[in-house]
């Protein structure tokens, strides 16, 4: 079994409160669960209305498939509408 992680750091400009935060946040993960078949999470900066911090995790029996998963994940957000990717960082495990 093989795992990779994508944690992702993201500027939201258009975003004004909370509230809209969680709903950009959430229909981001959730996106990324449905197509990616990813578990997919807000890991910190929960209370910066502009900041997200979210963190995406693949399991497959291939590393290069786990990668691979990670890696399209991350070239989606970067064109992502709503967000703008500050940081990231890949890992396999």
């Amino acid at each position: 079994m093989h795992v990779a992680l994508l944690q992702a750091r993201l500027h939201l400009p258009d975003v004004s409160s909370l509230k809209e935060k969680r709903q950009v946040v959430k229909a981001i993960l959730d996106r990324a669960r449905s197509r990616f078949h990813v578990a997919a999470a807000e890991t910190d900066e929960q209370d910066h209305h502009r900041i997200a911090v979210l963190g995406f995790a693949a399991v497959s029996g291939s590393e290069a498939h786990a990668r691979e998963v990670v890696s399209k994940l991350l070239d989606a957000l970067l064109v992502h509408p709503a967000a703008r990717v500050l940081d990231h960082e890949l890992e396999a495990l």
